[in-house]
């Protein structure tokens, strides 16, 4: 797993699946980035599914996100596999921390990669961002709270300025 630490907009790339665009769809808008360690490029997948194709299945360091009603408003829920029994319960504590450590980042890439979807539903820039951390370990498999869009956004732009 690559340590990012800062996101770097230009070793982004954004692509849409098909009947994807900026503006569509809103209901079943997924998010999957992933990363290569030889370029240190990013790559965010939107669509109507999850992109499989482009995770590695050794590696599981994708970021899965969202949007979820949840009482009367959208969620932005994430997930992160940080481990099953594959891993010991060690490994599993790196594989935490270092998701815990590079979350940020990853939100930041996925929210100033989909900007343009903000400015059609500007309403959406407060929502709440969540992500699981999906472990078969108890200290591991927590549901944190990450912000909102609005505040990534906001960070994207200071720090690109």
């Amino acid at each position: 797993m690559p340590v990012m630490s800062k996101f770097d907009p230009s070793k982004l790339v954004t692509r849409y699946r098909p009947m994807t665009t900026a503006f569509m769809p809103f209901d079943n808008r997924k998010y999957t980035l992933t990363h290569s360690d030889a370029t240190g490029e990013l790559t965010l997948t939107i669509g109507r599914e999850f992109d499989a194709e482009s995770v590695n299945p050794n590696l599981r360091d994708e970021v899965n996100a969202e949007w979820i009603p949840q009482l009367g408003q959208y969620v932005l829920c994430g997930k992160v596999y940080v481990g099953g029994h594959e891993y010991s319960e060690n490994a599993a504590k790196i594989r935490y921390m270092i998701f815990e450590k590079e979350m940020e980042t990853a939100l930041e890439a996925i929210i100033f990669g989909d900007q343009a979807f903000f400015q059609y539903f500007p309403w959406l820039l407060d929502s709440p961002i969540y992500v699981h951390f999906e472990s078969v370990y108890p200290a591991y498999n927590k549901m944190l709270f990450f912000g909102t869009p609005r505040q990534f956004l906001q960070k994207s732009k200071i720090a690109n300025a």
